[in-house]
């Protein structure tokens, strides 16, 4: 080895640059936030060969002095920061003083700017030491050009123009989502793909996400101390293959956070497949003092100061936005034309419960400790009965009955599909889908509240690492609440004397073992409910009525209303829908009625 000295500053900076600028829509990212924080109102985005060539980006920001535009170029150098203080308080998407430099350690870097107030114009060249007079009205214009054109082994790495260019458009649409209130325009080779005038954030996410994903989203808004989450989730409905359509924003940054995916993922998990992905568009406001956003290179991973606080706000605000009854979530709304088309049919006088299957005795075995003292087979051998709202039994829809979300039944197809008519038109139901989430609803609802315990006939010993036995320790509270009674049986070794009677013969070992990882990664872990959940599922799926299983009119019935007064009744356990509606006009579509 040679002997140990100081690296050249240009090469600091092309290190830098590796980490800072993985691609074109990296240097675009950094450009935008610092338009950005500049209070630009109107920024405009140009770029050639899918940004490899140029990307050019213009504001109408406040403008950098004519003194301060060397420093634009310097490593280290901001107007953002000053002390420790301003850095565990960072208010701006920028901060470290480093992107421009690390930019123009790669590229042919251009800044062209006029600060308010002054006469005219500054442009100075990356390499530059004075800048010279420019001509522009306002704002700045940076321009970067041949990306890595003196580190040509970066460049190879580079894909296609296309794909650059995907990356960079996914780039401008996060942005764009986070400040609707600022009016975007995006160019590529001299062609406008996107043109965003300033509005509010329903309107940026129809014209970037589509009319769909506003149909089947649900608002979210909820504050709980400094936190505020708001924004949109989609019901599965919506679910995607991908990711492409999942933007979480900590105070308008855009993160990927594993504390807030964790959360995200077990508020969906009661709803949603496995092999999909939600979609949502999320922000949460929080006291820039209690997060960390130092924490990685491209800033898109945070810390919180109390993560429980934050996965817990997320989850349970996600958790009732998106389990809302459909009764409450306004189903089956219609316009007045709609309304009078609408005839209604008579049904009989009397409108019985619909009873439920038998279910195999084998699962309630499994939980006859917690039965004993919730009633829980009583429950589940009762018939559903419809809601106050939903009694007409004396009722004719013919203007004395009241509108029901789902209508009410009209027929009964192949022993699979209830039909009922609203006022939106027609209601397609799985019976067996919507009976097994209601089953389900209200299995949780018995079980809700301190668990049932099973004592070890021979307590659980296993032997554990050092980590896990530390959290076991530091989550004793959290073990007992769950029902587990754990203690150290030697400095590697846990002893387990009694555990949730629901999950009584689960493997203990490995129960525990996947519990305390969860609790190391994730404070505020929802496994055992997750387990449970997993085991009542099963039973709800051999409770509900089956398929090919002839029902009347009033059992129909009596299962819509339930499902009005369900939460998440517009999925059945495993992710898939149990209700769809045809609307008037899509029925005279198919007949070309109209037309």
């Amino acid at each position: 080895m040679s002997a140990i000295h100081p690296l050249p500053e240009l090469l600091i900076s092309q290190i830098a640059a590796g980490e800072v600028v993985e691609r074109p829509a990296s240097v675009l990212k950094e450009l935008l936030e610092n338009s950005l924080d500049a209070g630009s109102r109107e920024i405009d985005v140009q770029l050639a060969e899918g940004g490899v060539r140029q990307i050019r980006v213009a504001d109408d920001g406040v403008g950098i002095a004519k003194d301060d535009l060397p420093l634009a170029l310097a490593r280290h150098a901001t107007s953002k920061i000053a002390t420790l203080d301003d850095l565990e308080r960072v208010g701006t998407l920028g901060f470290r003083g480093e992107a421009l430099a690390a930019i123009a350690a790669v590229a042919r870097v251009q800044i062209t700017s006029r600060e308010a107030g002054s006469s005219h114009a500054w442009r100075i060249h990356g390499g530059e030491r004075e800048p010279a007079p420019a001509a522009l009205s306002a704002g700045s214009v940076l321009e970067v050009a041949d990306l890595y054109f003196n580190t040509p082994a970066r460049r190879k790495f580079l894909k296609s123009e296309a794909t650059e260019f995907a990356h960079c458009d996914d780039v401008f649409r996060r942005i764009a989502l986070a400040r609707p209130d600022v009016a975007l325009q995006l160019s590529h080779n001299a062609r406008v793909t996107q043109r965003l005038p300033a509005a509010d954030l329903a309107r940026r996410l129809r014209e970037l996400l589509g009319e769909e994903f506003m149909q089947h989203g649900r608002a979210v808004d909820v504050e709980a101390g400094p936190l505020r989450l708001f924004g949109h989730a989609a019901l599965p409905a919506y679910s995607r293959g991908t990711r492409d359509a999942q933007f979480f924003y900590v105070n308008r940054r855009f993160v990927r956070d594993k504390l807030l995916a964790h959360a995200l993922r077990q508020a969906y998990a009661d709803i949603l497949h496995g092999s999909r992905h939600p979609a949502f568009v999320l922000f949460l406001d929080i006291d820039p003092a209690l997060v960390d956003v130092n924490v990685h290179p491209a800033k898109t991973e945070v810390r919180f100061r109390d993560g429980r606080a934050v996965h817990q706000l997320v989850f349970h605000a996600l958790t009732r936005a998106l389990g809302a009854p459909v009764a409450s979530a306004g189903a089956g709304q219609s316009s007045a034309d709609h309304a009078a088309r609408t005839s209604a049919p008579a049904w009989p006088q009397h409108q019985a419960g619909l009873a439920v299957e038998q279910p195999t005795p084998a699962y309630f075995d499994m939980i006859r400790g917690a039965t004993s003292a919730t009633g829980l087979q009583a429950n589940i051998h009762a018939p559903l009965q419809p809601s106050p709202a939903g009694d007409v039994q004396s009722m004719r829809l013919s203007g004395e009955a009241p509108a029901q979300p789902l209508g009410y039944a009209i027929a009964q197809l192949h022993g699979i599909y209830v039909l009922a008519q609203n006022q939106a038109g027609l209601v397609l139901v799985d019976m067996h889908a919507a009976h097994e989430r209601i089953l389900y609803e209200k299995l949780k609802h018995v079980l809700d509240g301190a668990p049932a315990t099973q004592a070890l006939l021979i307590p659980a010993v296993f032997s554990l690492g050092a980590q896990d036995m530390a959290a076991a320790a530091d989550h004793a509270d959290v073990l007992a609440r769950l029902g587990f009674d754990v203690a150290a049986a030697g400095p590697h070794e846990l002893v387990v004397r009694s555990v949730p009677a629901l999950l009584a013969r689960a493997p203990v070992a490995d129960l525990v073992r996947a519990l305390l990882a969860e609790l190391r990664e994730f404070p505020a872990s929802n496994v055992i409910e997750a387990r449970r959940n997993e085991l009542l599922a099963t039973m709800a799926c051999h409770g509900a009525v089956r398929a090919n299983r002839m029902l009347s009119l009033p059992e129909m019935n009596a299962l819509l209303r339930e499902m009005e007064a369900t939460e998440r009744a517009d999925q059945c356990n495993h992710g898939r829908p149990t209700w769809t509606q045809l609307s008037i006009a899509e029925l005279d579509r198919l007949f070309m009625r109209g037309q």
